[in-house]
Parts: C-alpha cells; structure tokens; sequence
C-alpha cells in the first residue's frame, strides 16, 4: 500500500479511535490527521503488523501511539507494549507524546529507559507497574537480562527510525530483544530508508506485514527565504513585533499556531499593539472565512492568525512573510506553511520561531526543503527606533513633496510670533503629537535620536540567541586588545545547557510577606528529581528569587511547592514549560484538598552514649522530601 501526501482523512473520528484519544488530540490542536497517520491507524487499530517507510517529521509517533494506546488495559499495570528508538532524546520524546495523547486516560503510566540515566531510579519505576515502556536497545537489553523488565504480556512492539538504529550498530541488540518478546505479538517497523538488513529483519520477526511508503513533499518554492529565531516562550510576542517591525517589503503576513484558541489570543495581543489583524480558526463559518481572506487582499487588514486545517488552500497575492509563531507538528505542515507565499515567481519571506528544546527541529526541516535556514536574532531597540524614524521621515518628506502647506507655514509663522517659541521645538512637539500612538522611541532605545535617521535599519545579524543592548563596564582596565582588534583571540562562547536559554531572565520583584500558594509539578521521586534542582530551574528560568520559593514536597510522581499566590498567565506559562531532568514541570495550582501529606511525623532516634542523635539517613542522605527555603 503507497499513500501520497496529498490523500488526507476528513479527521481523526473517521479512523475508529476512542473518545478519550479524540478529546487529547483535540485538546492539543490536531484537527486532520497527516498522511501516515490517516494510512497507519486503521491497519494498527485492525491488528495487523506494518512495515512503514517514512521520513522523520512526518507525524509518525501519533500514526503508531494512537492505536497502541487504544489496546492498552488500564487495570493491568504490567508492560504491554514496547517502543525501541536510537537515542535518548528519542525516546523522552516519544515518552513525552504518549503521556499527552493519553491525557484522558486516568491511570495511564509510560515509563522511558535509556542510558545515562539512574538504573536505581529505572528499577524503582519498573517495580511499581508500567503499561508503556519507551528505551533505547542497550538499556532495555540490560533490564532483560536482570529480569527487571519481563515482556510477558506484551502486546505492541514498535521499531522507531530502524534504519539509524542500523546505522549506530544496534540492529544485532534489537534481533536478540525481538527474540526475547512473545511470538504472538503485533510489531511495527518503520524507517526512512529500506536496505537490505531492515527488510530482512522485517521478514523474519512480522507477520504478512502492510507495507505502507510515504512520499514526502520535500520541493520548496525557490524564492522563499527562510529564518529562523531562537527565542524563550515569555519573549516570542516581542520578538515577533520587532522583527515585524524592522522587515524590509512586508505586505502583509500569514502567523501560524498550532490551536484555535491561541489564534484568538495572538490575534487580540496584536490588535493591542496596533496592528490591522484578524483571526482564521476552523470555529469559524464559512462566511466568515470567506470575509477575513477578503479583507486580506483588499488591505483593510495586514495579518492573520491562522491554524493549519484554517489555512488549507489559501492563495493571497500580497502575503509577503509566513511566520511560524509555534513549530509545525511535522516538516510536512511546514512545507505547507510556507508555500503561502513566494508563489508565482514572487520573492517571499519565511520565519520560523524556535525554543532551545525545539532545535531538533531544524536540522529536520532543512533536510525536508532541502535548503539552510539562516539565523536571526531579535532586533534591539535601537534598530525598531532606527526604522520608526526612517518610516516617519519618509512620511514628511512625501508631504512636503505633494501636499500644500501654506496655511500651515503660516499657523507656524504665529505660534512663533505669538508664543516666542523656535519652530524647532514646535516641529518637536508636532512630531511627539503625530507619532504618541506609536512613539518612535523604544524603552531600551538610546536616549537621543539617531544619527543618520533615513537610514536603513542594521541587517539582523546571524546568531542564534538575543543580543543585549547593554554593556558592563568592565572591574578593571584590561591589557587584552578589543575584541574588534585583529590581533585578538576568538571569544568564547559558553556552551549552552540543555534546556535552558542562554539569555539571563530578569528577576521579578513579589511584595514583602507576599501570600504563598501551593502550586503542583509533574516531577517526583520517580525521576530522582532533588529539591535543589526545582528551586534552581524555577529560579533561572522564572526569575522567581530563592526567598519567593517556599516549602518543596516530593512525592512518587510529582512534587508540590510553595510560590506567590496569583502568578500571571505570562508567568504560568513559562513555569508549565520548564523542564528538569527532561520533564516538563506543567505547574498548575493545587486545588482545595488535592494536598495531602501522609507521611508520618519524623522522630529523634534515641540519643546513646550521651551522644546527639542523628538525624540522617543510614545512607548518610539528606531526608529529600521537605526543604524550607528562607
């Protein structure tokens, strides 16, 4: 069976999944399922074995998760199925999509198991009962042959990306687990490319397997030019209005996210800033479609807020930039996106916003255009005010070219005579009247207006991260030469840390005795998280200072701490976001009774010898789940 990537499902109700499925994959803004998955889950969910071909990026977790997670007996907290990938990152992401397709399953435990990783914590886990296991061949390997893992009663093996498990020497570990898995079992295999060895292994370890190809829409329209930011979720609105600001011919632009509701909320965040936008979601009628895609090319508006499904077939001449406000699903809705424009032989712009855990994605999507996508970063102050003052002289200019003035010159003539005032300063103070809706100048900004202000704007340079407008003055004079100096050495760049961004997030301020709230996070002891880590992660990455943060409880599968009550939505944002140890904290607030401490009261052991008792664990350990932070 071959499927082209232009056959889609009406939706994902039309393939057979259960209403709890439908509900996550709503809840995440999946509307129409891409061309794998629309092939893969009915061949899954009917029982069958499959050999798929498909490139990386192309929706593939969904197209074998939705059906594997269908099978799953709740009641059962045993392995039933088994997921192999290549790499770690591989498998926590995976991991991570299983947990929110099954979202509307209470109960539901994936557990990922890979090298590097704590094999005490991983025991711990696997004895408590999991219904999913996600790991990479070298450690699954290992449990089996501790018997920590027993694959007794699996019913669901899974092959991810066999073709680089082939490539890193895996495939002999992955035959000898395959022979360690009950005959009766159904097996999923899926590559991006077919040699030899993987259809071999195909023929020996699945039955009469559906061999479903996905051709992949790789071909890009020439004259797009693409880029890319790299950006921390609290600073992407910003980003996005300066580099609106600062583009060279911006016509008008299509935003894609990934929800309806965010298409709302962008749009209204927009309109605030003033901007002529509208919002295209599939909750809205077909008329009213029809209205926002005219008023697009009639110019009464210059954006839109667009989902995927929403934008499907639009063709509007003046869309001079598509901009990926949030990473597309897979690189075939990226292609998609960006076809919105340079159509025709027109040039087009295209600009990709990405968090540091989202980089993955970029080399994927290069490899599907076939093109590099270059890097920008946030224009500074200083540049947007350099723009609002070309923009503005280039407006008086353009006055003074075709309008008469000769009332005005003489209403300037009096307020001169009259009021003893320069016309310097009335032509300020018009200039600040004209210009107080939208002020030339940025906060941030120099303090006094631009030099050369019909010029253009500095090009975005090319880095990856955001440049800061400040400078510190260094302690003391140095005999090192400048580092524009060509005789001095290169600069060294600190090594960016996983999960985290490399601009320093601004400490905010809470009010002295502030009211404290329990706020819970998807982060225990199961994933052998430290308290030190969660006060760390919330510090740098929140900008919530250590005497904001309150009591730490750690518990199996998450953790409850203490923070300022009432926290904003931008702020709430970043915090779900944060991620330690690979998991993603999605703090929330507890609700009234959620917070139970059933532990009991810890008391001093008897003192001997006179001596003081000790208040440690017989391993010497700080007890790890209560700290108090002043």
């Amino acid at each position: 069976m071959t499927t082209s990537p232009d056959i889609i499902a009406a939706g994902f109700d039309t393939l057979g999944l259960a209403q709890p499925l439908l509900k996550a994959l709503a809840d995440v803004g999946y509307e129409t399922p891409s061309p794998i998955q629309a092939a893969c889950i009915p061949v899954l969910l009917a029982g069958h074995d499959l050999l798929g071909e498909a490139q990386t990026g192309t929706g593939k977790t969904a197209a074998f998760a939705l059906p594997l997670l269908q099978k799953i007996d709740l009641k059962r907290a045993v392995p039933q199925a088994l997921i192999l990938t290549p790499t770690r990152e591989l498998a926590i992401q995976v991991a991570e999509a299983l947990q929110k397709y099954a979202h509307h399953m209470p109960g539901f435990h994936v557990l990922p198991i890979y090298g590097g990783q704590s094999m005490v914590v991983q025991l711990r886990a696997l004895s408590r009962g999991t219904h999913v296991i996600v790991g990479t061949p070298g450690r699954v390997m290992d449990h089996l042959e501790r018997k920590s893992l027993v694959l007794n009663n699996l019913q669901t093996l899974v092959l991810d990306e066999a073709d680089e498990m082939l490539r890193m020497g895996f495939i002999d570990d992955v035959k000898w687990i395959l022979e360690h898995t009950p005959a009766e079992r159904q097996t999923a295999l899926f590559s991006a490319t077919m040699p030899d060895v993987i259809r071999r292994v195909a023929r020996e370890h699945l039955r009469e397997p559906k061999e479903i190809k996905i051709r992949s829409a790789t071909s890009t329209v020439v004259t797009t030019s693409q880029s890319y930011c790299q950006t921390h979720t609290g600073q992407k609105l910003e980003a996005l209005t300066r580099i609106l600001e600062v583009e060279d011919d911006f016509d008008a632009a299509i935003i894609f996210v990934r929800t309806k509701t965010a298409t709302v909320e962008l749009a209204d965040k927009l309109e605030a800033r003033g901007y002529s936008v509208a919002a295209l979601n599939g909750d809205l009628t077909q008329g009213l479609r029809e209205q926002v895609i005219e008023r697009l090319k009639a110019g009464t508006i210059d954006i839109v807020v667009a989902t995927d499904v929403a934008a499907r077939g639009l063709d509007v001449a003046r869309i001079s930039h598509v901009i990926n406000y949030d990473v597309p699903y897979d690189t075939e809705a990226y292609v998609h996106r960006i076809g919105r424009t340079g159509r025709a032989g027109r040039t087009g712009r295209a600009i990709l916003f990405l968090a540091p855990r989202e980089m993955y994605m970029l080399k994927l999507i290069e490899r599907a255009t076939k093109q590099k996508i270059t890097a920008l970063t946030m224009p500074t102050p200083g540049e947007v005010a350099n723009r609002r003052v070309a923009q503005f002289t280039q407006q008086i200019v353009d006055i003074i070219k075709t309008e008469k003035l000769d009332f005005f010159f003489d209403v300037v003539r009096r307020m001169e005579g009259e009021q003893d005032i320069a016309a310097r300063e009335i032509a300020a103070a018009l200039a600040w009247l004209a210009t107080r809706e939208r002020p030339l100048q940025m906060p941030g900004a120099n303090d006094h207006a631009p030099r050369d202000v019909a010029a253009t704007p500095p090009a975005v340079s090319p880095a990856p991260t955001f440049v800061r407008d400040t400078e510190r003055k260094p302690a003391r004079a140095s005999t090192k030469p400048p580092e524009s100096h060509p005789d001095a050495e290169p600069r060294r760049e600190r090594p960016v840390r996983e999960g985290r961004s490399d601009t320093p997030v601004k400490q905010r301020s809470f009010a002295e005795g502030a009211t404290m709230q329990r706020y819970r996070i998807e982060i225990g002891r199961n994933q052998g998280v430290l308290p030190k880590e969660i006060v760390g992660a919330i510090a740098n990455e929140a900008g919530i200072a250590g005497k904001d943060i309150g009591q730490i409880n750690l518990f199996e599968d998450y953790s409850s701490v203490e923070l300022p009550a009432n926290l904003s939505d931008d702020l709430m944002d970043i915090l779900r976001r944060i991620r330690v140890r690979q998991f993603a904290l999605k703090t929330r607030v507890m609700e009234a009774g959620e917070f139970v401490d059933t532990r009991p009261p810890r008391r001093a052991p008897p003192a001997r010898d006179g001596k003081k008792p000790d208040w440690k664990k017989p391993d010497g350990a700080k007890p790890e789940w209560k700290t108090k932070r002043s």
